[in-house]
């Protein structure tokens, strides 16, 4: 079997699943705008768009020219590839981007599942929890709806489409989403797995010496991943255990959101609102995986805060090193996390009430040893990588198997 995938970037989700299918002797191909991409068992090509979309283009219809443009650029490749006799039997490419808006043109035989994070509301979940008082204006809401036009087409093309939750299957409309199936990308739970005893190490921060950990994971720090409530609750959290330690590791950027002016960033915000002992509070900026690995290990309470979005891996890979998660009382947290059972709770906004019951955890942390175990539980369960992979495996490997719509994974 021939499978083909177009990700913007690499190895983002499909690199995994991709190895995974190649060491069992399918013929994997990936492309991709990242310059160097390499993998010992997938073979890999570029695409790159020839310009930036027009200046003066009509703003509602900016997103689908990007998006377009960069179809092009896949379309380009994907034709000189065609040239050399090459003819996939299964395409995958991630929506909203453009990469395979043209694939069915390419290869109309071969068939195509798209992969799908969210549809745009006019108003979203997201928007509406983090500004309920802000007022769009007519033209924000309806550019809003425009950039659903390149996912939108690439619903029609495919025969289905992948999505990793429940909660982004609900922001598509009914009848769109029935063309969706709920399947996580899964996660390494060999590799993800407690290690008892675990102390942080890393060059250039020795913290074996720490007893109280306190882990805060993110690609950016932003308003959507509640950095700047963290950072509020971090700070009232080293007032009242001395012992404490605070490691944060991200990008001082912002990765969802609104951008903040040049040379302006919430960590400086937050530095400048806030007192810290900065002795004890720790940016590690990005970091290998293995490290970050050794991060989870030696956490004794994990934060992951989320406006109502796209759920990060970080939650998951953490869950099933065995971290006691302080989620966010958020939907996309909720879909995996109940209170008191396999993580704790707290409302997003209140600063307080995530300071104190981070206190409450680094107070008694034998307490919460049952929860900890119970999160990697959930996700040996029912987010193993081993067995979604073979899911997914079996799913491309039938060619005329009629679609059936899940609510699960």
């Amino acid at each position: 079997m021939k499978i083909l995938f177009l990700h913007d970037n690499f190895p983002a989700q499909f690199g995994p699943i991709g190895e995974y299918l190649a060491k069992r002797g399918w013929d994997v191909t990936f492309g991709t705008q990242r310059q160097g991409a390499k993998s010992p068992f997938i073979k890999t090509f570029n695409y790159k768009p020839h310009r930036n979309i027009t200046k003066g283009v009509h703003p509602y219809a900016a997103t689908f020219e990007k998006a377009a443009i960069n179809g092009q650029a896949a379309a380009r490749a994907c034709l000189a590839l065609k040239a050399t006799g090459y003819s996939p039997d299964v395409m995958m490419a991630h929506s909203g981007w453009g990469p395979g808006m043209y694939l069915k043109d390419i290869w109309p035989d071969a068939r195509y599942i798209g992969y799908f994070e969210w549809f745009y509301q006019p108003v979203g979940p997201d928007v509406a929890f983090l500004s309920p008082d802000e007022r769009l204006s007519e033209d924000q809401l309806l550019r809003t709806r425009g950039r659903n036009a390149p996912i939108l087409l690439d619903l029609a093309a495919c025969e289905y489409g992948l999505v990793p939750t429940n909660y982004q299957k609900s922001q598509f409309p009914a009848d769109l989403g029935a063309k969706l199936r709920v399947l996580h990308d899964g996660v390494d739970t060999d590799a993800y797995a407690p290690k008892a005893g675990a102390r942080l190490v890393l060059p250039g921060l020795d913290l074996s010496h720490v007893d109280e950990l306190v882990t805060y994971v993110a690609r950016g720090m932003e308003p959507y991943r509640g950095f700047p409530q963290f950072m509020a609750a971090a700070a009232e959290v080293m007032k009242r255990r001395p012992n404490a330690n605070v490691v944060v590791v991200g990008e001082d950027r912002v990765a969802y959101g609104k951008k903040l002016p040049e040379g302006d960033s919430w960590k400086k915000r937050m530095l400048a609102q806030h007192s810290y002992d900065e002795t004890r509070l720790h940016f590690t900026g990005l970091i290998p995986r293995d490290q970050y690995l050794k991060v989870l290990q030696a956490s004794s309470v994990h934060v992951y805060l989320t406006a109502p979005f796209v759920l990060s891996w970080s939650m998951m890979e953490a869950m099933s090193a065995g971290c006691l998660v302080l989620g966010s009382d958020t939907d996309p947290v909720k879909e995996l996390i109940e209170d008191g059972k396999n993580g704790v709770l707290v409302d997003f906004h209140n600063v307080q009430a995530i300071a104190r019951a981070i206190v409450r955890i680094l107070e008694s942390p034998a307490k919460y040893a049952p929860i900890r175990a119970a999160a990697r539980e959930t996700i040996v369960a029912k987010y193993s990588a081993a067995e979604i992979y073979a899911k997914k495996a079996k799913m491309f490997a039938e060619p005329n198997a009629p679609f059936r719509p899940s609510t699960s994974a």
